[in-house]
């Protein structure tokens, strides 16, 4: 479990604190975006989405940002990224009102896409930038702590404003102008964030060392270096990969999920109901989270990162990828809910795990570039699982032999990752 010292060790820091916070209130205006757009798009009868539809929103939101993102990473090792953090949150913020403007108008084409994609893609490196900047406010032993803590707390705060948004929604009556209410209150909670970051230090959080001017040609030539420097560090390298494994399952069993609940669950025309499943499969997968991120910290104390990542895997092939299978072919819910948990338990294990070895293998001044690089590798396999999903299953989601592929594909995985664990040094005597 997470050690109660070590927790209140990083809460009685003052600039952790401040930066946690940030983490919790964007992301929770990231769950109210969120929320807006999946009534407005995926859940209204009117709008009946398939696999291929569910692929194309996610690949419009995820996969142009994955191409970019990698040179805003370069600019969060030249910049300061507490002013980062400020100035991207009130963009956030402005950049909410054409969303506003189009549900507004009942737009829920390709413009839409695009503005959503812009929002999101300014968030990914709001998140980039707060994970360069914890070793800055976290130190030793604790570190491990922080990355449990942090990303997964960060993870509930968007589940919690998903349902809030769609609480909201209904108390005001649904439809659009419900969507429009959750939209406002998304963008009030970036500037929140933004002020928050603005109580940091602008020289807190890094980079160190010398900020080159910016000139596209040193942003090119900063991502070289940043993939040369994540190639040449076999344990940062591997634990990007084993992560990119875990999203690629994580995007086919979302998908899944989400025809499963739309489309087999429910009749298609009771949208409402399939949305509150679809926010339950949500929190479920939240909860296992947290349980990964309670779990993480002494279980890595007990063993090691490499170990505990492939034994959370394991599970999740087996456990997660079984529930999943015996939850479409029999059409029950509370089983498809335990494999989100375990799935959701995995998922965040290995990330707590990953970010700390990167954090800890990487050096400092190259760190925003990797983990823009990590964050780009996690939307195009949450992405590449999303579109196999659309490519092989059948409308309903009932698709038992993907399914079983993707646990298949987890343990093997695991079995790989396992190779690499460091060798338990016995004390002399």
């Amino acid at each position: 479990m997470v050690a109660l010292p070590a927790l209140r060790a990083l809460v009685s820091t003052r600039d952790f604190r401040r930066l946690y916070g940030v983490r919790l209130v964007a992301q929770f205006g990231d769950g109210l975006l969120q929320a807006s757009l999946a009534t407005f798009v995926l859940f209204s009868p009117e709008r009946q989405p398939d696999a291929v539809k569910v692929a194309t929103a996610f690949a419009i939101l995820l996969l142009p940002y994955s191409i970019v993102g990698p040179f805003a990473g370069v600019l969060l090792d030249r910049w300061r990224r507490r002013t980062v953090l400020v100035r991207a949150n009130v963009l956030k913020a402005v950049l909410v009102v054409p969303i506003v403007v189009l549900v507004a108008l009942g737009n829920d084409g390709p413009l839409l896409g695009i503005s959503v994609l812009v929002v999101l893609g300014v968030g990914r490196f709001v998140i980039a930038g707060l994970s360069a900047s914890l070793p800055h406010v976290v130190q030793g032993p604790n570190l491990v702590t922080a990355n449990a803590l942090t990303p997964t707390s960060g993870t509930i705060a968007a589940a919690v404003g998903a349902g809030a948004g769609v609480a909201l929604r209904g108390l005001v009556g649904g439809g659009d102008f419900g969507s429009l209410l959750v939209l406002i209150a998304a963008a009030a909670a970036y500037l929140i964030a933004a002020a928050v970051a603005a109580l940091i230090h602008r020289d807190r959080l890094g980079p160190d060392g010398d900020r080159p001017g910016d000139t596209i040609r040193g942003i090119a030539s900063g991502l070289v270096d940043g993939i040369r420097t994540l190639l040449h560090h076999g344990p940062a390298a591997r634990a990007v990969a084993i992560v990119g494994v875990n999203r690629i399952s994580f995007g086919l069993l979302t998908a899944g999920g989400l025809l499963l609940v739309r489309i087999t669950f429910h009749p298609q025309s009771d949208a409402d109901s399939a949305l509150q499943d679809f926010t339950l499969l949500t929190a479920a997968a939240a909860t296992g989270a947290l349980i990964g991120a309670i779990l993480t910290p002494a279980a890595t104390r007990r063993w090691n990162v490499v170990t505990w990542s492939a034994a959370t895997m394991i599970q999740a092939g087996i456990l997660g990828a079984g529930c999943v299978i015996v939850g479409a072919l029999t059409v029950s819910f509370p089983v498809l809910l335990l494999g989100a948990v375990s799935f959701g338990l995995a998922g965040q294990s290995v990330k707590v795990c990953s970010d700390t070895t990167v954090q800890r293998d990487i050096p400092d001044d190259y760190l925003g570039r990797v983990f823009t690089l990590f964050d780009m590798i996690v939307n195009v396999c949450l992405v590449a699982g999303i579109v196999v999903m659309a490519v092989v299953s059948p409308t309903n989601g009932q698709a038992p032999a993907l399914y079983a592929l993707t646990g298949v594909g987890l343990l093997a995985t695991a079995l790989w990752y396992l190779r690499y664990r460091p060798r338990r040094v016995r004390p002399s005597t």
